[in-house]
């Protein structure tokens, strides 16, 4: 895919950074409230943290396996199954006003005081058209079909895309085990804006402290797209590898958001916890202030292991 006026290229971050973290990748969740640190699988790397070209600090996170959902959450996170995830890379950070700027992106959010707040009140699509551009940005081949009506994705792409539920509810455990990564939900005000703390409305990102993989804002700030289409009932028939949600029913179509917001209860605030949401690509007046997104992209092992020479 191409564009009739790209934009400009931006220069090679100067910076990259290479870190382990702490946590293993495979998790199983229990809906207890310890987060444990499950087993560890043989010959797993542990995430490695890295700096774009087009200067977005990324985490990568490993392949592996973990407990998708819960048993004793809402009827439609039952019921819990093993699913493998291939590994790929993730945005640190929710996608904030300056790399919307960067991407010379219109910017419909509602708090735009600060730079580094992330973007809400962006539609399914609008999210989709940044992850294309970022693409383009870093001479990336874009992952979505924008003649098509839900901008399908191209998997042989290696460009940025929206994360599939299933990558999201992995990331976001981070080899844990429970509903949150951090264990007691007393410590959520130390890793979420949410309702009790937010004062109605979003912060800069980065401000609370990141799971144990180097996400942060998992479980707060804004809800976050997924590339799903939303079934409650999905659970019951999802295949075990990498899975990518239901087929789109072609109307009245509902979207995957994961992830609390500032408006969101401790409950909601949950690894579990799902949404299904109103993509807005068609309403003039969308208005969900408490939705934003990241991006994900997958990586060949060799593109890794340059990104870690570079770190090095």
């Amino acid at each position: 895919m191409s564009r009739q006026n790209p934009l400009p290229r931006l220069a090679l971050a100067a910076a990259a950074l290479f870190m382990v973290s702490c946590g293993k990748p495979t998790a199983e969740s229990s809906g207890g409230t310890n987060a444990t640190p499950a087993p560890a699988k043989a010959g797993i790397a542990g995430p490695v943290a890295i700096v774009t070209k087009s200067g977005v600090e990324m985490a990568y996170v490993p392949s592996g396996e973990f407990m998708m959902g819960s048993s004793q959450g809402n009827p439609d996170e039952a019921p819990p199954h093993q699913v493998r995830i291939t590994g790929f890379l993730m945005d640190k950070f929710e996608v904030t006003h300056e790399m919307l700027k960067k991407a010379q992106l219109p910017n419909p959010s509602h708090w735009q005081e600060n730079p580094k707040n992330p973007v809400e009140r962006i539609r399914w699509r609008d999210s989709k058209l940044y992850c294309n551009e970022r693409s383009l940005l870093e001479g990336l081949k874009p992952c979505y079909n924008e003649k098509t009506t839900d901008w399908d994705l191209d998997d042989s792409a290696n460009g940025y895309r929206l994360p599939t539920e299933a990558e999201w509810e992995y990331a976001a455990h981070a080899g844990t085990e429970g509903p949150y990564e951090f264990g007691q939900p007393d410590k959520l005000r130390q890793h979420a804006w949410f309702s009790e703390n937010a004062d109605q409305k979003t912060h800069p990102v980065g401000q609370k402290k990141p799971n144990r993989w180097g996400l942060y804002d998992l479980y707060g700030n804004v809800s976050e797209w997924c590339e799903d289409v939303y079934s409650p009932t999905y659970y019951k028939e999802s295949p075990p590898a990498d899975p990518k949600g239901p087929p789109s029913p072609g109307k009245d179509v509902k979207r995957v958001i994961r992830g609390g917001s500032w408006k969101s209860s401790a409950n909601a605030c949950r690894t579990t916890t799902r949404q299904g949401e109103a993509t807005g690509d068609s309403d003039a007046c969308f208005s969900t202030d408490f939705c934003g997104f990241r991006c994900v992209r997958r990586v060949t092992s060799e593109e890794l292991e340059g990104m870690k020479k570079i770190a090095k």
